[in-house]
């Protein structure tokens, strides 16, 4: 018992220790899980494992860790520029012939907006409020470049060991999980499949359809292209919602500031390109490897992202997943217990009974085969 008592201190000691890093770790298990396919292939070409790790981290920082860099740059920078432009596409909305005073456009919007007057003396009180918190958390984002920056060099640095010792700490994990081999190897196997449908087929959905929404954005002049991509690439990973949350109101606006050719080619292009993206990608890319409900996705991503930011995207899928596979496995343990169970109540009846005396004077009579017996 006191040893017992010591070993949960310890362990709670290394969680201490460790949960300052541990989206570092999840962050690095995921990449490493994603490229260990490129480790593989050059340690058959004859490569070290050490070397092999080496230039498949390489491979991240140019692939991953470079774009995302550039690119949240851009979103900073664009983001500062969005809300006065915001605020002046509102305004001449406002203006227009749809929203007059008397507008039954405008009374609707009163109606379920919960807003009294719709004015833009209202609308710029609140874009200025939108801005000064948007210009707060730009801040605190350039402020953080240096804290982040020492994150991606721990994640890389994590990463090159979990791939170096990728066989080890596989071996391992199957030893320190308190299960049969091939109850360890299931949850292992769905815990890939899971992190590979997500990252290989929704994020890569999700970033072409948010790419071809920016690209649309662009080619039409509207403000804030590279924003609005973004935004088209998060819904488009929400299972239920998707890009057309932001092309759909975005086409509205430019029928009502009377840009109809645009508007046109804004929703062909979105329902007959980005709308059929989903369809026709999906089941090749994904097919049936999260085995989840589409709402239960849609929970697991939603709360995924509460308690682990933008990791849950991924971690809350695997999590759910992971725990499914669990109750897969005692569902099967008890399944296998039952039968067992049964026969060993049967037997001391059986045993129980004596022979009747015809039966000890007819030793030479054959006995039943074993294949009749109920427990095999």
């Amino acid at each position: 018992m006191a040893l017992l008592a010591i070993t949960a201190i310890a362990v709670y000691l290394c969680w201490l220790m460790i949960e300052p890093f541990f989206q570092v770790i999840v962050w690095a298990a995921v990449l490493a899980i994603v490229s260990y396919p490129v480790y593989q292939r050059l340690i058959r070409w004859g490569r070290s494992p050490t070397v092999s790790a080496i230039l498949t981290t390489l491979l991240v920082v140019l692939t991953v860790v470079v774009p995302l860099t550039l690119l949240g740059l851009a979103l900073v920078r664009e983001i500062t520029e969005a809300v006065p432009r915001v605020r002046t596409g509102i305004t001449d909305l406002l203006a227009s012939d749809l929203f007059k005073p008397d507008s039954p456009a405008r009374q609707w919007v009163e109606r379920y907006s919960g807003v009294e007057s719709l004015n833009s003396e209202f609308i710029t009180s609140r874009l200025n409020a939108l801005g000064t918190m948007v210009a707060k958390e730009t801040v605190g984002i350039v402020g953080d470049i240096f804290g982040t920056a020492v994150q991606g060099f721990f994640v890389l640095f994590t990463l090159y060991y979990l791939l170096r010792d990728a066989g080890r700490i596989i071996g391992a994990t199957r030893e320190f999980i308190p299960l049969e081999p091939d109850q360890t190897d299931r949850i292992l196997r769905q815990t890939h499949e899971v992190i590979s449908a997500s990252l290989h087929g929704v994020l890569s959905i999700a970033a072409i359809q948010g790419a071809l929404g920016g690209v649309a954005f662009w080619v039409l002049g509207l403000a804030s292209p590279l924003l609005w991509g973004v935004v088209m690439f998060f819904m488009s990973m929400i299972p239920m919602a998707g890009a057309f949350l932001v092309w759909v109101p975005a086409a509205i606006y430019l029928v009502v500031t009377g840009h109809w050719v645009k508007a046109l080619i804004l929703t062909l292009w979105g329902g007959l390109v980005i709308g059929t993206i989903d369809n026709v990608l999906r089941p090749r890319l994904v097919g049936q490897k999260t085995r989840l409900h589409e709402l239960v996705v849609l929970f697991s991503v939603l709360g995924g992202l509460k308690v682990f930011g933008v990791l849950g995207i991924v971690v809350g899928p695997v999590v759910v997943a992971i725990t499914m596979a669990l109750i897969d496995v005692l569902r099967q343990a008890n399944a296998v217990e039952q039968p067992s169970s049964e026969c060993t109540s049967a037997a001391p009846s059986v045993a129980a009974k004596s022979p009747p005396p015809e039966a000890t004077l007819t030793a030479s009579a054959p006995s039943p085969p074993l294949g009749d017996s109920k427990c095999k």
